[in-house]
């Protein structure tokens, strides 16, 4: 069982993320709680037969990390038809205000911070506490469910941001600090080493773009230390920490972290485009195994298996075959799906990398420029008024009994979140302006025939009709 949490007002929140096998589970079985390279500085290096020196590591880190408290508005699952018809879908509901929190990482001197999606997701209102106790308001720049990261920005400067280190290079039973706020336990470090790298954590049979290549740490993390850092003995980022495997909704073991160069691109396309740009190789692939590699004259069980490739893709286009058996990308051997996954996700559409790949025992290499989910070496954007949208495909048009619209994928801090738009919903109308495409949805926001005010109609999945009403500002 996979469960997002975070800590709030009177107790933990636990959102279910996914459940499966639970007929199989034993008393030993334990679920996945989200918790909340030593090459780059001077770490502190212990002297022979002594413990390693962690106090310069942790009074760098603690700066960094801020807690971060959220607020929602939670809407009672009650309808007045009446109310409904003049002023909105959900008016006349009763509400009441939830409170969250967990922890964040400054990552610019000018006010960029890195957390956790599930710390902000739902968030109306985001407040940041510094480690030095004084508060900003904060916007949330976009956030990544994909990757669950999320980047803020507060109106702060000379803000003590952290360094990043090369999280490729981080080694098993090397020493890291987590550094968090959990229980509200502000600037809490604790310590541990490295226990594995690209950890799988979800079930693969359900598991689709989604980042699954995890640092893995016997650091101690709880409810509230979502979104915190870990970091090695020269105090630079290593990870986000993210998630913990409890069998309470505690820690009793070990904890896991986004990877570092993970977090970073993910950061900078949040910063720079509201969304984030992923490049695409255009092959399905496999776990090799022992069967796998006699098959295809591997003298070793090493590297992700090619199972196909996308016609006209990146891949094919570079050489790559269905059957060859992919080992590195550019130089960093890859063993699983995971560390494949964890490679891929630090690049853009347009990228240029080197794949080295079995070929009936021969190793071979293939220069590829990834391209974007729809087959092109170009950045796409999709983010307006807070929102991600994208124009609906044919087979959703079927089903829904329409020949247009776009829908919200992923729903940020905005005009259509504050309207009660909920991800799914299908734009159709924009002040009467039929929409096809998200340029539809600008260009009827910039013409303002209303003077700022606007009329959104649309329908969710399920059929239900829905009328949105916000003021521009």
């Amino acid at each position: 069982m996979i469960v997002l949490i975070a800590l709030g007002a009177g107790g933990i929140f636990m959102y279910l993320y996914l459940n499966w096998e639970n007929k199989l589970k034993t008393k030993s079985d334990t679920d996945i709680t989200y918790s909340q390279p030593q090459t780059q500085g001077q770490a502190s290096v212990a002297i022979a037969g002594q413990p390693v020196d962690l106090r310069t590591a942790a009074s760098t880190a603690v700066k960094s990390v801020v807690h971060v408290k959220t607020q929602y508005t939670q809407r009672a699952q009650y309808r007045n038809p009446f109310l409904e018809f003049f002023y909105g879908q959900g008016a006349g509901a009763p509400t009441r205000q939830v409170m969250q929190s967990g922890s964040g990482v400054i990552i610019s001197d000018d006010g960029y911070i890195v957390t956790n999606n599930h710390v902000i997701e739902r968030s109306d209102k985001i407040v940041v506490v510094l480690n030095d106790q004084r508060e900003f308001p904060a916007e949330l720049v976009g956030r990544d469910p994909n990757t669950d990261l999320a980047l803020l920005k507060i109106k702060g400067k000379d803000l003590p941001a952290i360094e990043f280190a090369n999280s490729d290079k981080v080694a098993l039973g090397e020493w890291v600090l987590a550094v968090g706020n959990p229980y509200n336990l502000t600037s809490t470090v604790t310590a541990g080493i490295v226990s594995a790298k690209g950890r799988s954590i979800s079930d693969p049979r359900k598991r689709k773009m989604s980042l699954d290549a995890f640092i893995q740490t016997d650091a101690v993390v709880n409810p509230g230390n979502s979104g915190g850092a870990l970091v090695n003995t020269a105090g630079q980022l290593v990870g986000i920490n993210t998630a913990i495997q409890s069998t309470t909704g505690s820690y009793v073991g070990y904890s896991f972290a986004i990877p570092s160069n993970v977090a970073a691109k993910v950061a900078n396309d949040l910063k720079e485009y509201g969304s984030v740009q992923r490049g695409y190789l255009g092959v399905q692939i496999a776990p090799m195994t022992t069967g796998l590699a006699k098959q295809f004259n591997s003298n070793k069980v090493e590297g992700v298996f090619v199972a196909e490739v996308t016609k006209g893709g990146a891949a094919e286009e570079a050489g790559v075959q269905a059957e060859d058996i992919i080992i590195s990308i550019n130089k960093i051997k890859v063993n699983s799906v995971e560390q494949l996954q964890e490679q891929l996700a630090k690049y853009s559409p347009s990228d240029d990398l080197t794949i080295s790949a079995k070929r009936k025992g021969i190793v071979k290499h293939f220069d590829i420029e990834l391209r974007n989910t729809i087959g092109e070496g170009s950045l796409q954007q999709e983010i307006i008024l807070g929102a991600y949208l994208k124009p609906l495909n044919n087979e959703m048009q079927k089903v829904l009994r329409i020949n247009s619209g776009v829908i919200v994928t992923q729903l940020g801090v905005g005009k259509l979140q504050q309207a009660g738009v909920r991800e799914g919903f299908v734009i159709l109308n924009i002040n009467n302006t039929v929409i096809k495409t998200t340029a539809d949805v600008q260009k009827a926001l910039d013409d303002n025939v209303l003077n700022g005010k606007f009329l959104v109609e649309g329908i969710y999945p399920n059929g239900e009709k829905a009328y949105y009403r916000f003021l521009k500002d």
